[in-house]
């Protein structure tokens, strides 16, 4: 398998609607998540001049409650329990750098993700990048945007249409591949997905695509059906393209809090899911799954939504994230 022997150059794109607004900086778009979790945080060290008992019992529900997750929230709480041992408490915003190193330092222990932002420099041609995720996440959308950003980057990119189960998610992924203008290979509603994802390899191999994005289906219903299928398209994948998939990318919408972490739940248990992206976070209290997310399952949150602008899938920084999350200099 080939490697990339040289950096692309990148082009200027435009697609409807992605000049509409210009892209949102990181903390306008956890803007709410930001207010909730300082407004909380203030709140809990009102009059205090130390960590006590009741403040870390006051920071495990704030935690809880910003969708951070129970079992993530809890190896928070204990970091702080002992920082706070041995460090002086000096207020809100001292609590705010403790949280914001010891959140960053547990984000540091989870694996990294496949490649750095959108360059897929050393990384195998045609990188495929195999996306999974329930109906209404918006994983569809976010094919669009990785496409979008992949093809600025001056990469041929090509797009395959595996959902067959919904005439309108092919559709629908038709209409983004129109409009940022990369190709998509589909057949009719019903056809075997396997089927589809043999043809856009093969047409990947042939035109010499550097990344390939495939659509499956977001059926949780039957997860023995879900797990078979899955497990056919990889199979069929490695038939043209030994190593495909080269990722696996779950979407997670951030807005639904829990049932995110149940999501990621029920598709770590059926296929090897090695990223994830979290989107609509802009919208949301609960940028909090973030961390968690990753801190309980193991896996790197490569990608995360903050927007609906094509610039709004921003590649994941945990410390941006956190930094963004605690500030320096909080409100009092």
């Amino acid at each position: 398998m080939g490697l990339f022997s040289k950096k692309k150059e990148e082009k200027e794109i435009r697609t409807p609607g992605a000049e509409e607004s210009a892209p949102k900086s990181l903390d306008k778009g956890l803007e709410k998540t930001k207010e909730s979790v300082l407004k909380k945080l203030s709140r809990a060290v009102a009059g205090k001049s130390k960590v006590d008992d009741e403040v870390l019992d006051n920071l495990e529900e704030i935690l809880i409650t910003s969708d951070v997750g129970v079992d993530t929230t809890l190896q928070i709480i204990e970091r702080i329990e002992k920082r706070v041992s041995r460090d002086k408490y000096l207020g809100t915003a001292e609590l705010n750098r403790i949280l914001r190193e010891e959140i960053a330092a547990l984000l540091a222990e989870q694996p990294a993700a496949e490649g750095t932002g959108f360059s897929l420099e050393e990384l195998p041609r045609p990188y495929v990048i195999m996306v999974v995720g329930v109906n209404g996440v918006g994983k569809t959308t976010t094919i669009a945007k990785l496409a979008y950003q992949y093809k600025k980057k001056g990469y041929q990119v090509m797009l395959g249409a595996a959902d067959t189960f919904r005439a309108a998610a092919i559709d629908q992924l038709q209409v983004w591949a129109d409009r940022v203008d990369v190709p998509l290979i589909k057949q009719q509603m019903g056809s075997d997905p396997a089927s589809v994802v043999f043809d856009t390899l093969q047409a990947a191999k042939a035109r010499q695509a550097d990344v390939v994005i495939i659509d499956t289906a977001g059926r949780l219903h039957n997860k023995v059906n879900l797990m078979n299928e899955l497990g056919k398209i990889k199979r069929v994948m490695q038939k043209v393209i030994p190593e495909a998939p080269h990722e696996i990318l779950l979407v997670l919408d951030g807005s639904t809090g829990q049932n995110a972490f149940e999501q990621a739940r029920q598709f770590t248990e059926v296929t090897q899911v090695n990223a994830i992206t979290v989107t609509k976070l802009d919208g949301t209290a609960k940028g909090g799954v973030v961390i968690g997310v990753s801190g309980q399952f193991h896996i790197p949150v490569k990608y995360i939504g903050i927007g609906e602008g094509m610039e709004d899938l921003r590649p994941f920084d945990k410390d941006e994230f956190v930094a963004s999350l605690f500030p320096s200099n909080p409100p009092q």
